[in-house]
C-alpha cells in the first residue's frame, strides 16, 4: 500500500475478502478527508462495483488489481480508479427483470459524475475511473486523525502519549488475506497495526 495526503493506493488479491476490504479502506480515507456521508456511501459503492468487475475479468491468479482513491480540493471531486490486467472494455448492460448480475456499470453511471476507460499505466490492461463532485472535500489541519494505512514519512505520531516520528511505512501481509500497517519510528519498537485503526499524526514542522 502507499498513501499521500490527497490518494491513496493499494493492490488487492484476487478473492472474495478483497472486495469488503476496498469498503474499509475507503470509508476510512474518505471520512478522514471530510466526505459527506451521502457522498461517502456513493464512493464505497461505486468503488465496490468497479472492484468486483475487475475480480471477475479472466486473467492469470496472480495478476493482482489496483485501486487508487484520489481528492481534488480545487475541484472538490473525488477520484475512484481501479485497475486489472484483462483485455476487453466494460460496457453498460440492462440485464432482465430475471436477472441477479450485470447491473453494476448502471450503478456506476448513475452515482457518479462521468466515468470512462483508459489504458493501464506502466502495464497490461485497463483501467476503469469514476469520478463523483465532493464540495465539501476538507484540508488537513496541523493536527489530525488518521487511518493508520495515511501515516506518511516524516509525519509525527501519538504513541502511548508521546510523539514519534515516523521514518517508514510498510505494510506486512498477515495470513492469507490480512494485512498490517508496519510504521518504523524514531525512538522504541515499530508499531504494528490495522490499517483502519485511527492515529493521531501532525507535521514535524508543527511540534
Amino acid at each position: 500500500m502507499a498513501a499521500a495526503q490527497n490518494e491513496l493506493t493499494f493492490r488487492l488479491s484476487r478473492c472474495h475478502r478483497s472486495v469488503p476490504r476496498t469498503r474499509a479502506l475507503a470509508h476510512a480515507v474518505l471520512g478522514e478527508w471530510g466526505v459527506d456521508q451521502d457522498i461517502l456511501e456513493a464512493a464505497e459503492l461505486v468503488l465496490s462495483e468497479l472492484v468486483t468487475n475487475a475480480l471477475r475479468v479472466p486473467v492469470p491468479s496472480d495478476r493482482q488489481v489496483g485501486v487508487r482513491i484520489a481528492r481534488s480540493l480545487a475541484e472538490g471531486l473525488l477520484r475512484l480508479e481501479v485497475s486489472d490486467a484483462g483485455s476487453g472494455l466494460p460496457q453498460v448492460r440492462t440485464p432482465g427483470d430475471e436477472e441477479t448480475c450485470g447491473r453494476g456499470l448502471l450503478l456506476v453511471e448513475a452515482l457518479a459524475h462521468r466515468w470512462g476507460v483508459e489504458d493501464r499505466v506502466g502495464g497490461v490492461g485497463k483501467t476503469v475511473w469514476a469520478e463523483l463532485k465532493a464540495p465539501d472535500l476538507a484540508s488537513e489541519p496541523p493536527e489530525q486523525k488518521v487511518a493508520a494505512v495515511l501515516v506518511l514519512p516524516g509525519q509525527r505520531v501519538r504513541v502511548r502519549g508521546e510523539w514519534r516520528v515516523v521514518g517508514g511505512v510498510r505494510s506486512e501481509r498477515i495470513g492469507a488475506d490480512g494485512s498490517a500497517v508496519v510504521l518504523e519510528l524514531d525512538e522504541g519498537p515499530a508499531l504494528r497495526v490495522q490499517p483502519a485503526e485511527p492515529l493521531v499524526v501532525r507535521q514535524w514542522e508543527d511540534v
